[in-house]
């Protein structure tokens, strides 16, 4: 018999937690597999991917943050004449 409280804790409800991680840590690691393939398939029809994963960070950012990031890329490469 599986104890169902020790110390405090449920033994259940920790297993019921665990489990549900494990499963979506599962499907976490397929879904990066299949964004892999996608990346391979762009850069196979000629993309950079490097540009692309670039694009993607810009596009997460809110508008102030980009701006602000844009910003300060030109402020730096002025500072080194470029």
């Amino acid at each position: 018999m599986e104890p169902q409280n020790i110390g405090g804790i449920s033994a259940g409800q920790l297993k019921s937690f665990m489990e549900k991680i494990e499963n979506l840590e599962q499907d976490k690691a397929e879904l990066l597999e299949t964004i892999r393939d996608v990346f391979a398939e762009a850069k196979a029809e000629g993309f950079d991917v490097k540009v692309m994963r670039q694009l993607l960070k810009m596009r997460r950012m809110k508008k102030e943050e980009l701006a602000e990031q844009e910003e300060l890329l030109d402020l730096y490469r002025q500072a080194l004449g470029e």
